[in-house]
């Protein structure tokens, strides 16, 4: 059982991430494979062609993450892509270590990569209803950070890693709750352009 816990932090991770995500999560743990650091890694993740595109696109995230509304565009791009690739990442450190079937990791970290997914988007749709642009850049930045920690520390203290990853998941959650009111603020205006958007195309339009 001593998977479960560094299962259930990269499912987590891999969802939760604003910059970092799925792809830093199997940048970092290949890059602990492949450095030696660890071996609760398998040689799937640590291969070059695996690594190179994970740092692409982790770059690109970093980027876009921090940029008003296109974080909101990313994230529901990554709707299926975060949990899946939770998913696949537990599935792979549970048949690395054989003391978990791979479909009960899989279902750890692709449930917990989802609700984990859905706090990341739904806070950034209420930080996204703020005018100034600071608040996306910080927030970004501290979800990297924050992210980058957690999967090192699991490398090497699994079980208090997951409990910290339970207790953020949780406040993200509670948190959540409380910034609805916001989040349909941001559904309802972004509704709106959409709507004014195909009302000035259409009396753009030549008349046929």
């Amino acid at each position: 059982m001593s998977v479960l816990p560094l299962v259930f932090t990269s499912g987590w991770a891999s969802g939760w991430a604003s910059g970092v995500n799925a792809y830093a999560v199997v940048l970092l743990l290949g890059l602990f494979g492949a450095t030696g650091l660890t071996d609760e890694v398998p040689e799937s993740l640590q291969r070059p062609e695996v690594l190179i595109a994970a740092g692409v696109l982790f770059a690109c995230e970093a980027v876009a993450d921090k940029i008003p509304y296109v974080d909101s565009v990313w994230d529901s791009v990554h709707t299926v892509i975060r949990p899946v690739s939770g998913a696949v990442v537990a599935a792979l450190l549970a048949g690395q270590s054989g003391s978990l079937s791979e479909l009960a990791a899989g279902a750890i970290g692709g449930s917990s990569a989802l609700a984990s997914h859905v706090v990341k988007a739904g806070t950034r749709m209420a930080v996204n209803t703020s005018p100034e642009p600071f608040s996306n850049f910080v927030l970004s930045t501290a979800e990297d950070l924050g992210v980058a920690g957690i999967i090192t520390f699991a490398m090497f203290n699994p079980q208090a890693a997951a409990i910290i990853a339970a207790v953020l998941l949780v406040t993200g959650l509670v948190v959540l709750y409380f910034l609805v009111s916001r989040i349909r603020r941001f559904l309802r205006r972004r509704a709106q352009r959409r709507e004014e958007k195909r009302l000035a195309e259409r009396v753009g339009r030549p008349p046929g």
